[in-house]
């Protein structure tokens, strides 16, 4: 492994020596970023795009199941609570059972979709949208920094981003923590991460639920 590894979320340079590592376990090594606090595992450790796939494959999401939407419903409900009657939006990460998108069609809303594997529409990144909504999706990106400003891009003034992840806390927590095991994790935001991308983005940023973050569009 190099001796310095490009963060993906702000391109700084990372020591990846062995007493550097945030994390190792059996699998992966795990860095953190000093600038963005993000933490992140190097490309060397990556599934490939034909694994992770496989790996997605094994997901059952359906529309009409409740428990579900109820998970969902951490982001939906104060999503919808802000939006404006007939506001336009992208499920960024839809996945092979779009549900979310399914919930917020049947409240009003129009819905684009995008799903790098099941719904590779790039057309749709070309549009402007009041709202973009991300359901455990961010900690997949291979390239946060590029796929979240694309997103932003397609954001009009107002408009939320959404997104649905677990928050990486302390090195201890994370040595325990399950969500680092599932090898198509690659990415992992904390409070301090959201504070760095808020900042960038000169976004108003707004913690709703313990994994729900709303980073939205000030005025330019």
């Amino acid at each position: 492994m190099p001796q310095l590894q490009r963060c993906p979320l702000c391109s700084t340079d990372c020591p990846s020596n062995e007493g550097a590592w945030f994390y190792r376990d059996s699998r992966r090594v795990y860095l953190r970023c000093s600038c963005c606090y993000l933490i992140f595992v190097p490309p060397e450790f990556h599934l490939t795009a034909k694994q992770e796939r496989a790996e997605y494959d094994l997901h059952d999401n359906q529309s009409n199941d409740l428990g579900y939407r109820r998970f969902l419903g951490r982001l939906y409900e104060p999503l919808v609570a802000r939006l404006a009657p007939a506001a336009k939006g992208l499920d960024f990460g839809c996945g092979p059972g779009p549900t979310l998108s399914v919930m917020l069609q049947e409240a009003g809303f129009s819905v684009a979709l995008y799903d790098v594997f099941y719904v590779p529409d790039r057309a749709v990144l070309g549009a402007q949208y009041d709202f973009i909504t991300a359901t455990e999706v961010v900690e997949h990106l291979h390239d946060p920094q590029l796929q979240l400003a694309q997103l932003w891009d397609c954001l009009v003034d107002t408009g939320v981003l959404a997104i649905m992840t677990k928050l990486a806390l302390d090195a201890d927590a994370f040595s325990r923590w399950h969500y680092k095991n599932d090898q198509t994790h690659v990415c992992f935001f904390s409070r301090q991460t959201f504070e760095f991308l808020a900042e960038r983005f000169n976004a108003t940023l707004e913690f709703m639920a313990d994994d729900v973050v709303f980073l939205t569009k000030n005025k330019t």
